[in-house]
């Protein structure tokens, strides 16, 4: 489920740049997610400057570049971890991308289980047989 979207200006940030903002960001979710880094999808999608406005002005026009992005995880995540995401993701915007950490945004979109799928399963169920079987290789308590 760790998905994350940036939303970055074209031409203002080197392929090196966005990959390893990319990659860093990658591993933050898993850590602080505490979730197999082969769960975690991370993007980056570009917009150019004439198609972005901040603070009134295009960006083509002299306005800043302003970051901002996204990430969703299932409902239940410890509010902790959510505030610890926005944190380090924004973190990570500006030290690698050099950006004026006043302009970077971003949220956490939590989404009920039910609503998610992974593989064409809902996320519900494959959480419900994760349970199942964590419990089941525990075995009876006695």
């Amino acid at each position: 489920m760790p998905i994350l979207e940036y939303r970055l200006t074209a031409g203002r940030h080197s392929d090196d740049q966005i990959g390893e903002l990319l990659l860093a960001s990658a591993r933050l979710y898993a850590e602080v997610l505490k979730s197999p880094l082969d769960r975690v999808r991370v993007t980056a999608v570009l917009h150019q400057p004439q198609h972005a406005v901040v603070a009134g002005r295009l960006v083509s026009d002299g306005a800043p570049s302003a970051p901002f992005f996204h990430f969703l995880v299932l409902e239940g995540r410890p509010l902790d971890e959510c505030q610890a995401l926005i944190t380090g993701f924004t973190d990570l915007v500006v030290g690698v991308l050099g950006v004026d950490r006043a302009l970077v945004r971003g949220g956490c979109w939590p989404i009920p289980p039910q609503h998610w799928g992974i593989a064409g399963t809902p996320a519900s169920v494959l959480r419900a047989q994760e349970i199942a079987a964590r419990a089941a290789a525990v075995g009876p308590r006695g």
